[in-house]
């Protein structure tokens, strides 16, 4: 009989370098594929950035002038440096009813969740899913009666009016979300809070709100960017008084023409609260989004 000859130690180090080559390649691969794709994303907002600090001219030219000298008319003009009206009511009014109906949704969407998740109801999939079929229903459809009613009440062009179409508009999805984070919080923690004494109100703050925080987090940056970028009900709605940021930006297409340069400068300003928020919360919205993916 023939010994086995053990392998040697050069042919035990070159096979797992040979397996490896082509994961290390399929890796770079994806790496370049990744980055391209996040370039043509972001090639938008830079063709954007780029034409608000151009003239209306050299924004109008065609094909577009690269090298064209930079300027800060637009924004000087946009913040009604020209004589203009001043987009900072506009923005205050996109600020406050953004963060009041993000904060009026994630109050009362917690204890939905919580009661959808950890203390399930009766027929709990069947809510769940009446709260997603109110997005089905096209926003078009509800404007009329929603006029009727605000214009019979006096509240037409009221920033509260806006606040709690927000709210109603963004808890249905706000509950769905949450209550897949609330979910993967574990029932012996909550078990043990309710031992020692705690009441339903302190286990919401205290030991169900600090594990699900990045869930949390996802869920008010969702709801905070919905209620900024909103303009159909806002555009109906609001006159001067509780006039958003996304009408006050469509003051700018005029019967005249259209000002570009001066649009692309509006249209950057009013997304940087958006931007801001995303890249401040970016590791919670990941983190969050990404809660019960991997067990």
């Amino acid at each position: 009989m023939s010994a086995v000859t053990a392998p040697t130690a050069s042919t035990a180090s070159t096979a797992p370098t040979g397996a490896a080559r082509p994961r290390s390649r399929r890796g770079v691969g994806l790496g370049l594929l990744a980055w391209l794709i996040g370039l043509l994303f972001f090639l938008p907002i830079a063709w954007m950035a780029l034409t608000s600090f151009h003239s209306e001219a050299d924004a109008a030219t065609n094909p577009p002038s690269f090298g064209a000298s930079l300027t800060l008319d637009s924004y000087r003009e946009f913040f009604g440096a020209g004589g203009g009206a001043s987009p900072w009511p506009a923005l205050i009014n996109s600020a406050m009813a953004s963060l009041v109906s993000t904060l009026l949704v994630l109050l009362l969407a917690l204890p939905a969740a919580y009661a959808l998740s950890i203390r399930p109801v009766r027929k709990w999939t069947d809510v769940l899913f009446f709260f997603l079929s109110t997005k089905m229903l096209p926003a078009v459809a509800g404007l009329l009666p929603i006029y009727l009613f605000a214009k019979n009440t006096g509240m037409l062009d009221n920033i509260w009016l806006l606040i709690i179409l927000y709210t109603s508009m963004n808890l249905p999805i706000a509950v769905w979300m949450m209550q897949s984070f609330l979910a993967e919080v574990p029932v012996a923690v909550i078990e043990a809070a309710q031992i020692d004494g705690a009441r339903l109100p302190t286990i919401l703050a205290r030991v169900v709100a600090p594990i699900a925080l990045p869930g949390i987090a996802a869920t008010a940056l969702i709801c905070f960017i919905f209620s900024w970028n909103e303009l159909l009900f806002a555009r109906v709605l609001t006159g001067v008084v509780a006039e958003t940021a996304p009408v006050f930006l469509t003051g700018f297409i005029t019967s005249q023409g259209l000002f570009l340069a001066k649009v692309c400068a509006a249209s950057l300003v009013i997304s940087l609260p958006v931007l801001a928020a995303g890249f401040a919360a970016q590791d919670k919205l990941v983190q969050g989004l990404s809660l019960g993916a991997v067990k």
